[in-house]
């Protein structure tokens, strides 16, 4: 029987807090409520379990183990109290999927018009999986891919069917 071209896991316990916010303006307050450094324009920060990642000129996504995510909501709202800024919980409203192993861009590449193999180890990149809006960015050996949770289901089964055995894009 052929092996997968990627383990396909859904991650349940991953908090999302979204901050918008000039990031110029207010990027000290965010990294000392954080604990991270600023990323850089369609990069990541990793330490530890926290993520940062820049979405757009005006938007972080602070990804971090669920039971975090309440209480860094509030550090990161008290932190941008005094700038005009959004900080929201958005943990429920995401689908996040891992998908690992040595064929894992491969699977990726099916679904997405970016090139996600180029990515740089620290990259981040909002594309679409199949006509589905997500962020992909890498972790270890692998991707993290999220989503609209409505569509978690359907993004769950573009990725399994992508990833299936016998599906390589170049057989070689």
């Amino acid at each position: 029987m052929a092996e997968a071209l990627a383990k396909i896991t859904e991650l349940k316990d991953l908090g999302m807090v979204q901050i918008r916010a000039d990031l110029v303006r207010a990027g000290d307050a965010i990294a000392a409520a954080t604990g991270l450094a600023m990323p850089a324009a369609n990069a990541t920060v990793t330490d530890g379990a926290r993520t940062l990642c820049w979405m757009s000129p005006d938007e972080l996504l602070l990804v971090l183990p669920k039971a975090e995510a309440r209480e860094a909501t509030q550090a990161l709202a008290d932190a941008l109290s005094t700038e005009h800024a959004l900080v929201l919980d958005v943990s429920d409203m995401r689908a996040a999927f891992a998908i690992e192993g040595a064929r894992a861009a491969q699977a990726l590449a099916k679904l997405c018009p970016a090139d996600i193999a180029a990515m740089p180890a620290d990259g981040i990149r909002r594309t679409r999986a199949a006509q589905v809006a997500c962020g992909i960015w890498r972790r270890g050996e692998g991707f993290v891919l999220i989503g609209f949770r409505s569509v978690g289901d359907y993004i769950g089964g573009l990725l399994r069917g992508a990833a299936r055995p016998g599906t390589e894009l170049d057989p070689r």
